[in-house]
């Protein structure tokens, strides 16, 4: 996985979502948008067939699909999720995202 642009998006400037980050071939890219004590925004673009392996997080996580189709695995049980879509994501539960086709997710990641 690779940062496309490791600069944190910029106070008080309209960008378009879809502009912020570019699929690569074979790969995961991603960009953190917002990063403070209580947590991170971070825009990830992934390759058809590309995934995160099954792990765990501390705290919980929001998802929102904003692009594509991905296969996300929570706990052992399976949730197709498309654009438009949200779920969240257990602190402390296995879970593994695996990209159904070309695939773009807000993470949020709240640590309070």
């Amino acid at each position: 996985m690779s940062d496309q642009d490791q600069s944190l998006i910029r106070s008080a400037e309209v960008k378009q979502l879809v502009d912020l980050l570019q699929y690569q071939d074979g790969s995961i890219v991603s960009r953190v948008m917002l990063k403070n004590k209580g947590g991170t925004v971070t825009l990830f673009a992934f390759d058809v067939g590309e995934g995160l392996s099954e792990h765990t997080a501390p705290f919980d996580a929001l998802v929102v699909v904003t692009d594509g189709e991905a296969d996300i695995e929570i706990a052992g049980e399976s949730f197709k999720v498309r654009q438009g879509e949200t779920i969240i994501l257990p602190a402390n539960q296995p879970h593994a995202v695996k990209a159904a086709t070309k695939f773009k997710m807000l993470l949020i990641m709240i640590r309070a």
